[in-house]
């Protein structure tokens, strides 16, 4: 329980500052540009899923915490989350880096996931139009009561990212319970049982698990050979952290997290029986 507990607030503290930085990011566009800022943001989201899909090939997942809290908050497209969602990268690399895999194989990986990540959001912003509205953010801070007027950028950010990982910190130890309780050998011997089509729906529904978890498990997995590299990447696909665990508590539309959440997890599979079929 201490490890579960340990880990919890690991995780939270990691998260915390990109957390921080989006609603920093809100605060100001909210006081600082206010009605500018509708221009702006319409104009840089043009290339927004290219510099979603970017940011996230770094290894780390705290970006896609930010992406969850700035689109919730219509500062940025469908098309960028999605982007950001599907290339982010976190313990894969490391863990791969660990065990002497070839690094240029990892950099495959990485880059496979950046431009798929992309190209999905170029093609969802086609279609799926959000309108940038600036007077939405300060809606947020009437409905959550936050004084934002009166305490200020940082403070103020503070207190909505504070609040947001505490939800995080809750879930996380419930996550970590879960799959405590479960065991990770039930959990392989579940995933081997269905090593036919049915994996590639597996590892995507392991990957959308809100934590690091689904990407070591899955890595882990492949690395010992018991999964194909197109099952690898259905799940590393789908492994946002927990941008989506953001999403489904910032955003109130659901109809829209659905719409995210469907996205991600049939590209996974698409692109994952792809791959081997390819390969």
């Amino acid at each position: 329980m201490f490890d579960i507990l340990l880990d919890g607030i690991k995780d939270t503290f990691q998260l915390f500052p990109y957390l921080l930085i989006s609603f920093i990011i809100l605060e100001f566009l909210e006081k600082k540009f206010h009605h500018k800022s509708k221009e702006i943001l319409k104009k840089t989201n043009k290339i927004g899923p290219l510099v979603g899909g970017i940011l996230g090939g770094f290894p780390q997942c705290g970006f896609s915490t930010m992406a969850a809290s700035l689109f919730s908050n219509h500062v940025i497209t469908m098309g960028s989350l999605v982007a950001i969602f599907l290339a982010t990268s976190d313990e894969m690399l490391f863990i791969m880096l660990s065990k002497h895999v070839d690094f240029f194989f990892v950099l495959k990986v990485i880059l496979f996931k950046v431009i798929v990540g992309i190209v999905v959001g170029f093609f969802i912003d086609l279609f799926y139009k959000k309108e940038i509205d600036t007077e939405l953010i300060h809606d947020e801070c009437e409905k959550n009561h936050c004084n934002c007027s009166k305490d200020g950028i940082f403070l103020s950010g503070f207190k909505h990212a504070f609040k947001i990982s505490i939800f995080i910190f809750i879930m996380n130890i419930l996550i970590n319970m879960s799959i405590s309780f479960i065991g990770e050998n039930t959990l392989k011997r579940f995933f081997l049982e269905g090593t036919n089509i049915f994996s590639y729906f597996i590892s995507s529904l392991i990957g959308l698990i809100p934590n690091c978890f689904s990407s070591i498990f899955i890595t882990e997995l492949y690395l010992s050979s018991f999964i194909s590299i197109g099952v690898l990447i259905s799940g590393l696909l789908t492994g946002s952290g927990v941008g989506i665990l953001v999403l489904f508590r910032s955003n109130k539309n659901l109809k829209e997290n659905l719409i995210v959440l469907s996205i991600i997890y049939f590209i996974g599979v698409f692109l994952g029986i792809m791959v081997d079929f390819i390969i």
